[in-house]
């Protein structure tokens, strides 16, 4: 089968490997759509984290849905022909997290397309456990756009996780970064019933997708979020925010803009050690909250009641490449012009 390599060295190779077998307790599952991830990104320039996170070979890819084409031995929940999506943090069952119901905290997680075989490829295994079935509709009959829809599910229970931490009904929600997951952030603090939600970033192209979509989206790099709030009428600073950026001067601006008592939803990854006014934290009664990936699985029950009542991240997604034009997929995906990028695994089939 095709599948996107890691080489040991900057950029993925696209090459034929054998097809994997199923495990007992686990499923095959033929890839129908793909994300590409920012952690994608940087295991394809092999930088500094990837050199001590993946080991060379491995197929990378982690967002994902598809066709379940084989289960293994015990598994009796699913049969072939369901269309699922796959959560991709793999844990223990073992550690006190996972006996306590946090599988989230698992301190022994295993990554899909980091520390295991992920879904860049034609067909990929994962524990039974980790399958979200997509029930009344299958393969056959899912629309294209549903696919792609599907294929983000794991970005899209990040944004869910990130923007439910704390309560939004009737709050001043700020996100900073209008990616991807910081555009969905803010569909569904709206989805929940926040007042006001302003977004903000300093790349035009991710500014103008905010606006399309219908949020107040502001250019940090001019123009002030003070004079912003008293634009929309706040007097005493945002109730919540929601760190999806990654930049350490967003950090520092939120804690800024915040109201006494208000809360920080943290998923962005810094790129280097932060200096806050940690006076103002205390202070202020301020809580920062770390985010990683999913609550398993309340989060993913959250996202598909949310996308039954009407939510629809599918606006977020901007382009959609044939799995065989994977470069051209990572270079519009890096480029910072686009929002999500999904590879369609459909073609010629």
């Amino acid at each position: 089968m095709r599948a996107l390599v890691t080489r040991g060295e900057p950029g993925l190779r696209l090459v034929d490997i054998p097809e994997p077998t199923t495990p007992p307790g686990h499923v095959k599952v033929r890839v129908l759509r793909a994300g590409i991830c920012g952690t994608d990104l940087h295991i394809d320039a092999w930088d500094a984290w990837a050199q001590s996170a993946v080991t060379p070979g491995l197929t990378a890819g982690h967002e994902f849905c598809g066709e379940i084409v084989e289960v293994g031995e015990g598994v009796t929940d699913y049969e072939v022909g369901q269309l699922m999506s796959g959560e991709g943090h793999v844990v223990c069952g073992h550690c006190r997290n996972c006996r306590a119901g946090r599988r989230h905290l698992c301190i022994r997680t295993s990554n899909l397309g980091v520390q295991r075989d992920g879904a860049f490829a034609e067909f990929v295994v994962l524990p039974a456990a980790n399958v979200w079935m997509h029930p009344g509709v299958t393969a056959a009959s899912a629309t294209p756009e549903q696919l792609d829809v599907f294929g983000i599910y794991d970005p899209f229970g990040n944004a869910v996780h990130t923007a439910l931490k704390f309560p939004v009904i009737g709050e001043d929600v700020l996100v900073t970064g209008a990616g991807p997951i910081g555009l969905m952030a803010a569909m569904v603090a709206r989805h929940a019933g926040a007042r006001h939600i302003v977004v903000t970033d300093i790349a035009p192209a991710r500014l103008q997708l905010a606006e399309s979509l219908g949020f107040r989206a502001v250019d940090t790099s001019a123009t002030d979020l003070r004079d912003v709030q008293r634009e929309l009428g706040m007097t005493e600073g945002f109730d919540v925010a929601l760190e999806l950026s990654g930049a350490p001067s967003a950090l520092v601006g939120i804690i800024e803009n915040l109201n006494f008592g208000g809360r920080i939803a943290m998923l962005g990854l810094p790129s280097r050690p932060i200096e806050i006014d940690f006076a103002k934290v205390v202070s202020h009664m301020l809580t920062i909250q770390g985010i990683y990936g999913r609550e398993m699985f309340e989060t993913w029950y959250a996202m598909a009641a949310m996308a039954q009542t009407g939510l629809d991240v599918s606006p977020v997604i901007t382009d959609r490449f044939a799995f065989s034009e994977w470069e051209a997929a990572f270079e519009r995906a890096r480029s910072g012009a686009a929002g999500k990028v999904v590879l369609d695994f459909t073609e010629g089939s």
